[in-house]
């Protein structure tokens, strides 16, 4: 027992209770949220197994999906013009379904780097990448994707020369987009599922490139 246990007759030999969640300070939107699905929940309009279900299946959502994409991209020219000219219905291909949300796919060349930003909020390509890294949600991301996209790529360790361009790109609420990532050199002898290992969550938002074999 501490000295400061001893002075309050505070014993830690036995278990703390458990608040429940209710107990917890909840911000706004979160109150805002318990609010609407438990009315949508009493109206009938939705169930608590529905929700939890689309919830689980958003978890269940990782950067292996648009790895798959991509290694069929490199391996596939015929799919790679389908993807660069419609991403939501190529995506549907796989059995990739994006929804309304229209998927633009924009590739990286030895001219053109993409990068992709969301400068409202945090806009992102989830049915292929999963959940966004706490970085891409950042304000100063956001910001400074735009105006000095080099020197945030630099500190992502992503060095561009400079006559290469760079090309940002804002994702909206109802278009997101898709980095395709120039194809390692010294690849072209893997199997779609290999080139999907070298595909990266980051070299897919543009900051990084695919790794080398």
């Amino acid at each position: 027992m501490s000295t400061h246990d001893r002075h309050h007759g505070h014993d830690h030999d036995h278990a703390h209770p458990t608040l429940p969640d209710a107990a917890e300070l909840l911000g706004y939107y979160q109150r805002m949220e318990i609010a609407v699905r438990e009315l949508l929940i009493e109206k009938g309009i939705v169930t608590a197994d529905a929700i939890r279900s689309a919830i689980e299946a958003m978890d269940g959502r990782t950067p292996e999906q648009g790895a798959r994409v991509v290694a069929r991209a490199w391996r596939d020219p015929a799919f790679k013009r389908r993807l660069l000219d419609n991403g939501t219905r190529a995506c549907q291909e796989l059995g990739i379904e994006m929804g309304p949300t229209r998927l633009v796919v924009v590739e990286n060349t030895p001219d053109v780097h993409n990068l992709v930003v969301c400068t409202l909020c945090s806009c992102y390509p989830r049915m292929v990448l999963g959940l966004p890294p706490d970085w891409y949600k950042s304000r100063a991301y956001r910001s400074r994707a735009v105006r000095e996209p080099r020197a945030v790529l630099a500190e992502f360790g992503t060095v561009i020369a400079d006559g290469v361009a760079i090309r940002v790109h804002d994702s909206t609420a109802d278009m997101r987009y898709l980095v395709l990532p120039e194809r390692p050199a010294g690849s072209d002898d893997m199997s779609e599922a290999e080139l999907a290992g070298l595909v990266t969550r980051d070299s897919m938002i543009g900051v990084a490139r695919a790794k080398q074999p």
